[in-house]
């Protein structure tokens, strides 16, 4: 019986060897679409006369910067489409309308071919200016495109921009306040400390961060870093525009939001929040710029009608880079025997800042503001004071009123007890 068997268990080993040939499971699942957008990143280098510098490993930067990017190459994810940008890389003379023109796309931005890359790479030679805002303009360009996609600037440079006026600052800011969620994160070479401030704030500008970089190791290690950042990004917030009054505010729903808010401005967005849920709301402030002492920030919930249901605040003074504040407003349940579907309270969150800058300060684009709004579960019967209506204006005002009113009598009648006493 045994023997009888070998010819249709053979048939079938073919059969499956075969399936298996023509239709690989692993490449089957590798074809398929994920459907999310590939993060794509940009790796902006610095290739002006002073990368022949050699204070790195006893090496140039440019050296230093070559081979750490063979090392990045060979390790970017798969998934990632990057590009190669260069600045100062093919001008040597001294037309500063020209040299500040100099940056120009060495990679396109998409699938990497690893080979073609690293040839790029090593045609490299020190040469020219150093025009980091025009750069950051250029990059910024070769990310465009649609959906949600991680988009990352990594700048590599050794100095500061030489292309005034335009300010890489302001152009960093810019590029933060068109809400496309671009993150730009810079690395100096040797820097001193006006090239360590200047990309400090072009880092900070869009929520990204500085290395200071002294050694090849370091560099290679950065940057692989930050590409696999790309390739693992964390939640990306969603632009909103708030409104000048709750009216005409957007209604937004629990997520993460990012928006702009001039100086000393007010802006209004509206939640709707059903019987039986707690409202959890915070909002953050950056610092993206020099600003004067004493700053605030404030966020309130507040009923269409305009009165206050609970605020949270918080003020500082001196130098950070973000403040923040958060409030809570839980809604009690509705009874069991109520058959009539709850119709649900819009809230009106106000955010306001209280921020000026110095005089020499631009104050356009206004500072980046997210805003999170989450909706859970309310307690059963809940402890917070806005649930009670402390804090919603008439309650609070009649409670005072009633102690001022039993404090006075006592008071009263304390006193004419002691002056009959002093009397007797």
């Amino acid at each position: 019986m045994i023997i009888s068997k070998w010819p249709a268990a053979a048939v079938c080993g073919l059969v499956a060897t075969l399936a298996v040939g023509l239709f690989p499971p692993a490449a089957a699942a590798a074809d398929e679409p994920t459907g999310k957008p590939a993060p794509k990143v940009d790796l902006v280098l610095d290739v002006s006369g002073s990368m022949r510098t050699r204070d790195i490993d006893g090496q140039s930067r440019m050296t230093a910067a070559k081979q750490a990017f063979n090392e990045v190459l060979d390790a970017v994810p798969r998934e990632v489409e990057l590009g190669i940008r260069t600045l100062g890389a093919n001008y040597p003379g001294k037309d500063t309308k020209v040299g500040c023109k100099d940056t120009k796309q060495l990679y396109p931005v998409g699938p990497l071919d690893r080979t073609e890359a690293k040839t790029a790479v090593a045609t490299l030679a020190p040469t020219g200016w150093t025009p980091i805002g025009p750069a950051l303009l250029g990059a910024a360009d070769d990310l465009e495109g649609e959906g949600d996609a991680t988009r990352r600037i990594v700048l590599i440079t050794d100095g500061e921009d030489t292309c005034a006026p335009l300010d890489p600052c302001e152009v960093a800011r810019e590029i933060a306040a068109k809400g496309i969620h671009l993150t730009i994160d810079t690395l100096g070479l040797v820097p001193d400390d006006k090239t360590r401030r200047q990309l400090t704030c072009i880092a900070e500008a869009t929520g990204g961060t500085f290395t200071s970089v002294q050694h090849t190791d370091e560099l290679s290690r950065r940057v692989t870093q930050l590409v696999d950042r790309a390739a693992d990004p964390v939640v990306t917030p969603v632009a909103t525009e708030g409104a000048a009054r709750c009216a005409d505010a957007p209604r937004i729903k629990p997520g993460l939001y990012s928006d702009r808010e001039k100086f000393s401005e007010h802006r209004w967005y509206r939640v709707d929040v059903l019987p039986g849920q707690e409202l959890r709301a915070s909002v953050s402030v950056g610092a993206d710029r020099a600003v004067n002492p004493d700053y605030g920030v404030l966020l309130r919930a507040v009923t269409v009608h305009g009165r206050e249901i609970v605020r949270g605040s918080e003020a500082g003074d001196g130098r950070t880079d973000v403040i923040s504040s958060g409030l809570r407003y839980p809604k009690p349940p509705l009874d069991d025997e109520d058959d009539v579907k709850p119709a649900p309270e819009t809230v009106c969150l106000q955010v306001s800042n209280a921020f000026s800058a110095p005089a020499a300060v631009k104050t356009t684009p206004g500072l980046p503001v997210e805003l999170t709004v989450d909706l859970v579960d309310s307690p059963d019967v809940p402890s917070d004071l806005a649930a009670f209506g402390l804090g919603r204006g008439w309650w609070l005002l009649g409670t005072l009123a009633l102690t001022g009113l039993v404090a006075g009598l006592l008071w009263g009648w304390l006193s004419r007890l002691r002056l009959v006493w002093r009397s007797n």
